[in-house]
């Protein structure tokens, strides 16, 4: 371990491999294990977590969560029980990942939660997508497959299939499995009424 140690807090539990640098302003607690090379930032809390071989990890929580080799991890990202990251993903600033295994590669930017789902290889998820796992009673699944494309602001209803090669079109609602190759458009289109806003506001 190098670097600075003023402010940081390391369970007796938690393992660190040489070479890796711990900043001031963080916490490793339970069983977490931190791989050679890695670079945990100021403001990182890692319990019970795995931070793989030159993994970047930035202001983030982690908790039960594995993250692969050559990964970047926030600002502001929040890896819950279960997520499963593998080697050379980007998960960026206020992405939330619950449960959900993110394949080799793929990228997951911004502003998006990740929940109850399988993500495959070379993926890129935009900004404000949202899996929406919950019903009201039940958790389900949505399984992705690999070199998928999902633009942003969509939501993914649970519980679907988006087979490889896929290109969701901004804005769109998922409700429907997804074949190979496929491109899905499914948002209202604009409609524009001229002058009709005079004096609605202010």
């Amino acid at each position: 371990m190098q670097g600075k140690r003023e402010n940081v807090s390391i369970s007796p539990l938690a393992k660190v491999a040489q070479g890796a640098k711990i900043a001031p302003g963080v916490t490793i607690e339970g069983k977490s294990v931190i791989g050679e090379g890695a670079v945990i930032r100021p403001g990182c809390i890692i319990e019970d977590s795995v931070i793989g071989a030159r993994t970047e990890v930035t202001a983030s929580v982690l908790t039960g969560a594995k993250v692969g080799e050559d990964c970047t991890v926030g600002p502001f990202a929040y890896l819950r029980k279960g997520a499963d990251i593998a080697d050379g993903c980007r998960i960026g600033d206020f992405v939330e990942v619950k449960n959900a295994r993110v394949g080799e590669g793929t990228k997951v930017a911004h502003l998006t939660y990740v929940g109850d789902c399988e993500i495959g290889k070379g993926c890129n998820i935009g900004c404000g997508v949202v899996f929406v796992n919950y019903d009201g009673k039940r958790k389900n699944r949505t399984v992705v497959g690999d070199r998928c494309f999902i633009g942003s602001n969509c939501n993914i209803i649970a519980p679907v299939s988006i087979k490889d090669g896929c290109y969701i079109a901004a804005g769109t609602t998922v409700t429907d499995d997804v074949g190979k190759d496929d491109l899905v458009i499914g948002r209202v289109r604009q409609v524009v009424k001229p002058g009709r806003a005079r004096g609605r506001f202010c």
